[in-house]
């Protein structure tokens, strides 16, 4: 009976333990910080900074409840960004009409990530793997190798039609906009893959693969759904990002893909759920950028930081894997 209660007790703390962490975090850095790090403004920082992480983490949490994984999501981000200002700056288009533009762009550009995916059959992180490199080129060919941003020439000293930032554009990247966007993202993609029928499936062929197509359901068709999802909300990430910087800079999203995996992957474990869902992904973001400003809080030097988000990345595999059953295990 005790070694019972102690495997129950053992999976709760393990089920739970981005949850615990994100409260042992909040005691300690209020313990050591008084009321700096519980203030208004702070937990404002917190959740300016957990945005961009969160809808490019979304994205990926889409592709890989199917048993994806996308390596090249945060460069798609970054060229899909070139693609947003240019249609609002150098071509004078309206905010509609551009973010219209920067969708369709980014789900055109994800069919060719599609095509090496579930026609050549080339494996999902060798393929990703490659097209960073693409991305990275073709977007540096577009701009020529700069950035765009207000008041800043075309390549071959062409002006711009719009030298200025409207004050629709700048607040997409401010507070409340930017938290309601995300939590908008977190909400849509939880009623997508908890609540409808697509979102089942994509979870059955998360699961197994063999199984689901054994019992009907389309492989392709429904990995197609997955990555067109995935496309659109890499677009919204593309767009808070040139808003939050009012520039789409060279590499802008790159950075952000590491800590979107490790939001994912800390999501992963939540609830003993062990596939990835968008409350657990949310959890995660919060997670990780909850350490990031404490620690910064507490005068930790900058370049200490990647090393704890490889931390929390390592430990949250852990946290999966140690909680698989495997029947197998001796």
């Amino acid at each position: 009976m005790a070694d019972v209660q102690k495997k129950r007790l053992g999976g709760f703390l393990l089920d739970w333990s981005a949850v615990i962490a994100i409260f042992l975090c909040i005691l300690f850095f209020s313990a050591y910080k008084g009321t700096s790090f519980l203030s208004f403004a702070n937990l404002t920082n917190i959740l300016l900074s957990m945005s961009i992480t969160t809808i490019l983490a979304i994205a990926l949490t889409v592709t890989l409840a199917c048993d994806g994984f996308d390596m090249s999501a945060c460069t798609l981000a970054s060229c899909s960004g070139y693609v947003f200002m240019a249609c609002y700056l150098w071509y004078g288009m309206n905010l509609f009409l551009s973010a219209v533009i920067c969708v369709l762009f980014t789900m055109a550009a994800y069919l060719f990530t599609l095509f090496l995916i579930l026609v050549c059959k080339i494996p999902d992180m060798l393929a990703t793997c490659a097209l960073m490199f693409v991305h990275q080129g073709l977007g540096q060919w577009f701009t020529g190798g700069g950035a765009i941003s207000a008041g800043m020439l075309q390549p071959g000293g062409v002006l711009p039609e719009r030298t200025f930032f409207g004050e629709d554009f700048v607040s997409i990247g401010k507070a409340p906009w930017i938290i309601v966007i995300m939590f908008a993202c977190v909400l849509a993609a939880h009623i997508f893959l908890q609540h409808t029928k697509q979102g089942a499936f994509l979870y059955a062929i998360g699961s197994n693969r063999t199984a689901a197509a054994l019992s009907g359901i389309s492989v392709k068709r429904y990995r197609f759904l997955a990555g067109m999802v995935t496309a659109a909300f890499i677009a919204i990430g593309a767009m808070v990002v040139c808003s939050r910087n009012t520039a789409a800079q060279l590499c802008g999203c790159d950075n952000y893909l590491m800590p979107a995996l490790a939001a994912v992957f800390v999501g992963r474990s939540v609830g003993g759920m062990e596939k990835p869902t968008a409350l657990g992904t949310v959890i995660g973001s919060g997670l990780i950028v909850i350490l990031e400003n404490g620690l910064t809080l507490c005068s930790v030097p900058y370049y200490i930081l990647p090393a704890v988000k490889g931390g929390v990345l390592i430990t949250a595999l852990a946290v999966v894997y140690l909680s698989k059953r495997d029947s197998f295990d001796s």
